[in-house]
């Protein structure tokens, strides 16, 4: 499967997000929802994981690789506790947009501290979602 393939499945499955957290949440404080939707996803990572072989090389991951990883699983933590909480707050359709601005930041991050190329398309591309996701949420 291409990257372009998984990257538009993903962007499908985090739309579901949003909607079925929204559902889900209802009367029910985000906090805990975040928490239940954390284990239900641990576990479906694990299935996942066993089903395509790769559990077993869990002990070939070195320290360095499982720092990032590990720093990157406490910032998605942090992400979804504020998303949900957003979400407890306003619309799904106002909420979502503004957290697509974390392509923004990934892409000024990944020029800072990947040394990624910027270039006027990505620029303008920026412009765009921040201008975007402004419109939509003051809509």
């Amino acid at each position: 499967m291409s990257w372009l393939i998984m990257a538009l499945l993903s962007a499908v499955f985090a739309s579901l997000v949003a909607i079925l957290g929204k559902i889900g949440m209802s009367g029910v404080d985000s906090n805990l929802a975040t928490a239940i939707r954390a284990v239900v996803m641990a576990v479906a990572s694990v299935v996942f994981v066993a089903f395509t072989g790769s559990l077993g090389k869990i002990g070939t991951v070195g320290w360095k690789p499982l720092s990032f990883i590990f720093f990157s699983g406490l910032a998605g933590a942090a992400s979804w506790m504020f998303y949900f909480g957003a979400l407890r707050l306003a619309p799904a359709s106002k909420v979502a947009p503004i957290d697509r601005l974390s392509v923004v930041f990934t892409l000024i991050l990944a020029a800072l501290f990947l040394k990624e190329k910027v270039n006027l398309g990505i620029v303008a591309g920026c412009i765009l979602i921040v201008a975007g996701s402004i419109l939509i949420a003051r809509a």
